[in-house]
């Protein structure tokens, strides 16, 4: 299908609250706080209790009657947050993704993480790891997805508890900062805090770490003026590119771009010739790693097209799914 579609009979026009996708897997959270899922389910990511593929948006039957909040689709899982902070996840576990570590190898019906005993207010997916941020502003992160390229970059180093953990593990290197939001990539993970500020760690091969580091093992601040000076209010994460918001309503991209997924021309000053067009060179330093601003949406707000920002990262994260 190459032009959208308008998806009928799932639920009442204008009552979806959240859409997020996976590798390739749908869901979509009403604003009654129900979940649709859809797509491929055969590691029994979609929750329904069995492993067929579902071609139509179909209700997560075992969830009825517990409203959910936020859901985040991973290459083969999911993680769902529910609206009095729990977390459940469903799907495959062969890397520790579902935060069970001595769980099955996967899992059809969505099942509690019970190691998250804190509210938990923002969740996020990556490729095999996932990300909770709890009321307190603490981060925890499970799944070994990011392990092996931090062995393979960081050698000699012991890598931190919370890459190579099965289940919830504290991300350290936060301990002075709220975070109020998370955001995931294939291979690297963001946290944005209650001050504005973005703190980035893990594979940094497409320069989306904003970083001259080829993997970030803790969290590493992106500068204010990378962002004009001006506070982060929003972030989204695509597999290996990122979108932020400030408070005035600038919109930045960084990372890969070579599918158009920045939504602009790449400078000269990113480390990349105007011709060749090509992401997959290093960063230079950390002064050739600003964000620029995406213009034609300076001013937008959040809410405006909170929908939209989520339907182009993660469109393009499955672009990306075989690189």
């Amino acid at each position: 299908m190459l032009l959208p579609q308008q998806v009928n009979d799932f639920c009442k026009p204008g009552r979806v609250r959240r859409i997020t996708g996976g590798g390739g897997h749908s869901a979509v959270v009403t604003d009654g706080g129900s979940l649709f899922v859809c797509g491929l389910n055969k590691d029994g990511q979609l929750g329904l209790g069995h492993t067929e593929e579902v071609l139509y948006f179909t209700p997560c039957k075992s969830l009825l009657g517990c409203p959910i909040q936020q859901v985040a689709c991973g290459w083969d899982f999911t993680i769902i947050l529910t609206e009095n902070g729990q977390v459940l996840s469903c799907g495959s576990n062969s890397f520790g993704q579902l935060g069970v570590p001595h769980g099955p190898r996967r899992c059809v019906v969505p099942q509690a993480i019970e190691v998250l005993r804190e509210k938990v207010v923002s969740i996020a997916a990556g490729l095999r790891h996932a990300l909770a941020a709890t009321a307190s502003g603490i981060v925890f992160q499970w799944g070994t997805g990011l392990a092996s390229s931090g062995r393979r970059l960081c050698s000699g180093q012991t890598l931190p508890l919370f890459l190579t953990a099965k289940e919830p593990s504290r991300v350290t290197g936060l301990e002075n900062s709220k975070a109020i939001r998370v955001a995931a990539g294939s291979h690297h993970s963001v946290s944005l805090t209650d001050a504005g500020k973005l703190y980035v760690w893990g594979n940094n091969r497409h320069g989306q770490l904003a970083s001259q580091a080829a993997f970030l093992p803790v969290p590493q601040k992106i500068e204010a003026h990378c962002f004009r000076n001006e506070k982060v209010t929003a972030v989204w994460s695509g597999w290996t590119h990122l979108v932020a918001q400030t408070e005035t309503g600038k919109v930045f991209t960084w990372g890969r771009a070579d599918y158009g997924q920045l939504g602009r021309r790449l400078e000269c000053h990113e480390g990349w010739t105007l011709g060749q067009q090509d992401s997959s060179l290093p960063c230079s330093g950390p002064q050739k790693s600003t964000p620029p601003s995406l213009h034609c949406l300076t001013g937008a707000t959040e809410e405006l097209h909170r929908t939209i920002l989520d339907l182009v990262v993660n469109t393009s994260s499955n672009q990306n799914q075989w690189k």
